[in-house]
């Protein structure tokens, strides 16, 4: 019995060798974009990945550097939520930083940018406006100090003390009262960093062609443009500047060192961050300190994902 075989014809050999030969192209082509993706993925895994995961792991264990790790489970967050009135204190202070200093910050970082776009020297504003954000807190703290000190030779006591708008020097920077102002107002002028930036870009990016079409469809003002085209277009850089926002709000710690100490009186400037300093580099606890760390880490992250959900646009 002979086996049958099966005759093709030159046109069938010759599209299978094109399908071969774009097979192996785009295996290719998905290897070498790895290729070039690799040394950022390396990085990334190295550098955020495994400390990521390596604190979690920390987070249930006692560890003080000198000695091996040792398995607590849940004790570290026992005691953080129960018995740490201080890490309550920094809880509570933090949040009321990142409820008024992270909108605030968000806020006038898009509307500076949206009133510097209209000017013709843009570019010296910009500057102007984002060199503080890139400037050391510890060297701004200079200035400010000078402008909030206790005494009558202050710069805003002694001015206040002409005016005669009150009657004896005001202690900024050591009052518990008066501390949490202080860091954010230092912190909302040191807010127009890279938010603002990205917020100028994506104005520049729209069409001015979008805008003669609106002003044919019957818009007619400044605001009525930047709320039915301008913002509608801007929605990525909207949702990089409010996650940019929320980590800057919740790591705040250099400022409120370089203004009211550490730790500040009645801990009343002091952070997350702060705390978290606090036992990982002066107490050496670093279990604790991770099991911090991974508190804040789900508190940004659950953040960020509400953000995208509210600001992400599937039609982009």
């Amino acid at each position: 019995m002979q086996s049958s075989v099966e005759v093709k014809s030159p046109f069938q050999l010759a599209s299978q060798k094109v399908s071969r030969f774009k097979l192996s192209h785009a295996g290719k082509r998905v290897a070498l974009g790895y290729l070039f993706l690799s040394p950022f993925l390396i990085l990334f895994i190295v550098f955020t990945v495994i400390p990521v995961v390596q604190s979690v792991y920390l987070s249930f264990t006692y560890y003080n550097m000198l000695q091996p790790a040792k398995w607590v489970g849940l004790s570290n967050y026992s005691v953080l939520f129960l018995e740490d009135d201080i890490f309550i204190k920094s809880l509570k202070n933090t949040f009321i930083f990142a409820v008024i200093a992270g909108p605030l910050s968000y806020c006038l970082s898009f509307l500076l940018a949206w009133v510097i776009n209209t000017l013709r020297a843009r570019m010296l504003f910009s500057l102007a406006f984002y060199v503080p954000s890139i400037t050391s807190g510890i060297a701004l703290s200079i200035v400010w100090l000078y402008i909030f000190s206790g005494d009558r030779y202050g710069l805003l006591n002694n001015w206040m003390l002409n005016w005669g708008m009150i009657s004896e020097p005001i202690l900024w920077t050591t009052d518990p009262d008066t501390i949490m102002p202080v860091i954010i107002i230092v912190s909302l002028w040191m807010s127009m960093g890279t938010g603002f930036l990205v917020f100028l870009a994506g104005l520049q990016n729209v069409s001015p062609e979008l805008y003669e079409a609106g002003a044919i469809d019957g818009v007619s003002s400044r605001f009525q443009e930047l709320w039915f085209i301008t913002l509608p277009r801007m929605k990525p850089q909207l949702l990089f500047g409010a996650v940019n926002s929320i980590v800057a709000a919740f790591g705040v710690f250099d400022i409120a060192v370089a203004m009211a100490g550490m730790p500040s009186p009645n801990y009343a400037g002091h952070t997350i961050i702060s705390h978290l300093f606090d036992y990982a580099f002066i107490r050496f606890e670093l279990g604790y300190a991770s099991a911090i760390a991974v508190f804040l880490f789900f508190v940004t992250l659950g953040l960020g994902r509400i953000v995208m959900k509210l600001l992400s646009s599937k039609e982009q």
